[in-house]
């Protein structure tokens, strides 16, 4: 050691050994942590890393954890949902008919046609003894009425009464002790609450026996939709719970179990035939009122007298009454003796709104008389010689 070359050559590998021992504990280490990486751990997965709340032991605290106010009331609605499947004859003119659209002789031959639909929609029981609640729209020309009950049972029908302009029907079948809902009020749905909708979109009922439920929320209330067809739909309740074919009929409940309205209508913006954002239902306060007098009579008799007649206001009406823009109804007859005159209304009135709402059609009248009874009081807002008034008139029996 005492030669200065010797002494040197071993200063010079001590360095070296140091490195190749490090650089092999590092390469051992990468593979270790490669082979993890590669799903083939070196030991079983950490225990500390089990959540000690899934444990198979112990069911009742992972079902517990799952039950809330929107599981409870799909399990109490679930069972009065009705899936429905119904025949109805459809009369359809006959195409060679446009070739001689006014010759009697050759509309005998090529008139109007009849043809058997088949169609679907849901409905839900009110009462233990069969009466069942569903839109005019799925059962209200009906030839036959299939009822499916949630478990496969299935009843034949019939059609106690339906009352097209509010789109609703009530049936009824031949049982007893069957599972009903329990109706809300839907006067006071709050905007944001939950909203259960249940019903057989697509014909799935059929498959499992069974209703299909979406969850979302009350989107909006008093929605006035105009007329469709041949229905009036005003105040409607707006949800995002998807609705699609085959939930017409159907309930939309609330988180506490009661039914607040009627799946009826679905936006879809023009662009498809299914859900794809908002569907709209009847609020149950007005089906109670519709199906009390369907229940008791078979029809619903309107019978309210407001004494007037009015057209549609264009824009050469407009310009000669001085108004500013297009818009209201204007009175084209006053029936002597009627409400009307005796609310001092005049021929040449302009009607711009009635209890608040808006008015510039007639069928938007017929909305608001659709819900009233005699007795009931009509506010106006007139526009008449450039100003414009109020005045009321006490709707009277026909």
């Amino acid at each position: 050691m005492n030669n200065p070359y010797v002494r040197f050559f071993v200063i010079l590998m001590i360095p070296l050994i140091l490195g190749f021992g490090i650089g092999y504990s590092v390469k051992t280490t990468q593979a270790e942590t490669a082979k993890a990486v590669n799903n083939e751990p070196t030991e079983s997965f950490p225990v500390a890393n089990k959540s000690p709340h899934l444990s198979a032991q112990d069911p009742e605290k992972v079902t517990g954890s799952r039950k809330n106010a929107i599981t409870q009331a799909a399990a109490s609605i679930s069972p009065a949902v009705v899936g429905i499947n119904v025949t109805e004859i459809q009369t359809y003119r006959d195409p060679f008919s446009r070739m001689f659209p006014d010759d009697p002789f050759w509309r005998q031959f090529f008139g109007d046609r009849q043809q058997q639909v088949q169609s679907l929609g849901s409905g839900f029981v009110i009462s233990a003894d069969g009466y069942i609640i569903t839109n005019d729209h799925v059962a209200g020309n009906a030839t036959q009425i299939t009822i499916t009950m949630a478990g496969g049972k299935r009843y034949k029908a019939t059609l106690v009464g339906t009352d097209v302009l509010t789109d609703v029907s009530l049936l009824k079948v031949d049982a007893k002790d069957l599972p009903f809902v329990t109706l809300g009020n839907s006067d006071d749905i709050v905007i944001g609450e939950w909203a259960i909708a249940f019903g057989n979109p697509f014909g799935l009922f059929e498959i499992n026996d069974k209703p299909t439920v979406t969850v979302g929320v009350i989107s909006s209330t008093g929605m006035n939709l105009g007329r469709i067809k041949s229905h009036f739909y005003r105040d409607m309740i707006e949800t995002d719970a998807a609705i699609n074919g085959g939930n017409s009929g159907g309930p939309l409940v609330n988180s506490q179990g009661e039914v607040i309205g009627m799946n009826t209508l679905i936006y879809t913006g023009g662009q498809s035939a299914t859900f794809v954002g908002y569907g709209f239902a009847i609020p149950i306060n007005k089906v109670k009122k519709v199906v009390a007098d369907l229940r008791r009579k078979g029809k619903v008799t309107r019978d309210v007298w407001k004494g007037f007649d009015v057209q549609e206001v264009d824009a050469r009406i407009a310009r000669y009454f001085g108004m500013t823009k297009i818009e209201g109804v204007i009175v084209s007859e006053i029936q002597d003796g009627g409400p009307a005159d005796k609310g001092g209304l005049k021929v040449g009135d302009i009607v711009l709104e009635a209890n608040g709402q808006k008015i510039n059609a007639e069928d938007d009248l017929t909305e608001i008389l659709i819900d009233a009874a005699p007795g009931d009081v009509l506010a106006l807002k007139v526009y008449r010689e450039r100003k414009t008034i109020e005045t009321k008139i006490k709707l009277e029996r026909r």
